[in-house]
């Protein structure tokens, strides 16, 4: 039976002796609920279990080749309350932007321990942004978070009234309106009317998109 104090994890990778390792490896405050080989697998698994965080590998075989980005794109409907990190022994930019881009919260290598993967889940599970140090620069350019484009960050933030900035901050670290509203004192009614008007203004279409945004931007 899951234990509702821990994180429910799902392990997705096609090597079952680096799932066994990762699963011997990860603390005590998280617990592995299910793992998967293949990207056909993976997709089943997430959508049955609803785990709190994925930890996915990039490359996987099965669906139409396009490994952990198609889980991904293939579990878009649940990436509002299922969080997924991935986890790889790829450091190339492509593989890093990727998956950020389909939805990925985060992005650690395989030399990670495990101490620090158990870190890595709790951060996004928490609704942080996670990624080994070199490989946030390459999201970070990727998104346009270099420094040449700073004064387009303040622009675009400029449209956005104090409040609509703080609901945008809390939003982005994928608190649920609910838990807004009661951090700032308003309605769940106000909090969507804000979070209308942040993706309006930055041409945003969804929290996804917002986190990524302000992630990029060094706002979290």
């Amino acid at each position: 039976m899951s234990d509702p104090k821990l994180l429910d994890v799902v392990i997705v990778d096609d090597h079952s002796i680096f799932r066994s390792g990762l699963r011997a490896d990860l603390d005590a405050t998280v617990q592995v609920v299910g793992e998967a080989a293949t990207v056909d697998e993976a997709v089943e698994l997430i959508a049955r279990v609803r785990p709190t965080v994925v930890l996915l590998d990039v490359h996987l075989p099965g669906g139409a080749g396009g490994g952990g980005a198609e889980v991904l794109r293939r579990s878009s409907g649940l990436l509002e309350s299922v969080r997924f990190l991935a986890l790889s022994v790829s450091d190339a930019a492509e593989d890093v932007v990727g998956v950020i881009r389909a939805g990925a919260r985060g992005y650690i290598t395989k030399g990670s321990s495990g101490r620090d993967v158990s870190e890595a889940v709790a951060a996004v599970a928490g609704g942080d942004a996670v990624f080994s140090p070199k490989l946030a620069g390459f999201v970070l350019d990727a998104f346009g978070a270099v420094a040449g484009e700073q004064s387009e960050s303040s622009e675009e933030l400029d449209r956005l009234s104090t409040r609509e900035r703080e609901v945008m901050r809390y939003i982005a670290r994928g608190y649920a309106y609910k838990e807004v509203a009661a951090e700032l004192f308003i309605s769940i009614k106000t909090v969507e009317t804000h979070v209308s008007a942040v993706l309006r203004k930055l041409q945003l279409s969804s929290r996804h998109e917002l986190t990524v945004w302000a992630t990029a931007r060094k706002l979290l």
